[in-house]
């Protein structure tokens, strides 16, 4: 076997791959990223719930005070007839 053949050939491809690495890194800077206007929306729409309160103080404020007051009261037969139209619509699914 002749290092001196396996010099010579390393040589040659060691050239070719600094060429090659030289060429990559120049197109790499032309990268760009373009968002769709449906993707804008998207975004805007993620960031207005996100910003949302979670709860509704207008609809809950009443209710803790009635619940403070101890004047809140649930009555069994409606709160029955809410369970069992939510397990029917659970079970229609």
């Amino acid at each position: 076997m002749r290092i001196e053949a396996y010099t010579q050939i390393q040589q040659i491809y060691g050239t070719k791959n600094k060429g090659r690495t030289q060429n990559t890194a120049k197109s790499a800077g032309s990268d760009r990223i373009q968002i769709s206007s449906i993707g804008k929306d998207i975004q805007t729409a993620k960031n207005a719930v996100a910003a949302a309160d979670d709860i509704r103080s207008e609809l809950t404020a009443p209710i803790k005070a009635s619940i403070e007051n101890g004047t809140y009261h649930v009555s069994g037969e409606s709160f029955a007839e809410k369970l069992m139209k939510q397990y029917e619509e659970i079970g229609n699914l």
